[in-house]
């Protein structure tokens, strides 16, 4: 709460100095003027944050933070329904087909699954 507070107060600010050429669509994100982000103004703020670290802004965009996000949240072990509610999916296709790049516990729930169906079962048997 305190940094959408911190935020808004940015924001009031950033209205004020744009004036007249203030557009207001009540976006909680917008750009300098009040209007919507478009891509160009998402990846040169998201350049302007990855200088501040030691994060190499020409190696990360959004999309990679985005993939990175998801494939961390899947590795952990986290319901593939619930990473596709928090990226903001409808359901599970896209967050799994374009998304989704760690596949080990996908892989590890196939190898657990067939040693149900085969206990006992080794190599070469």
């Amino acid at each position: 709460m305190d940094a959408l507070r911190g935020h808004r107060e940015r924001q009031a600010l950033a209205r004020e100095k744009a004036g007249d050429l203030w557009q207001e669509n009540d976006l909680v994100f917008a750009s300098k003027y009040g209007t919507e982000l478009d891509a160009a103004n998402v990846r040169r703020a998201f350049r302007v944050i990855l200088k501040r670290t030691d994060l190499d802004p020409d190696e990360w965009t959004p999309r990679e933070m985005r993939h990175s996000f998801v494939s961390l949240l899947s590795d952990s072990g986290m319901a593939l329904e619930n990473i596709s509610r928090l990226v903001g999916h409808k359901g599970t296709v896209v967050t799994e087909k374009v998304y989704r790049k760690q596949l080990r516990p996908v892989l590890l729930e196939g190898a657990e699954a067939m040693n149900l169906i085969f206990p006992g079962e080794t190599r070469g048997a």
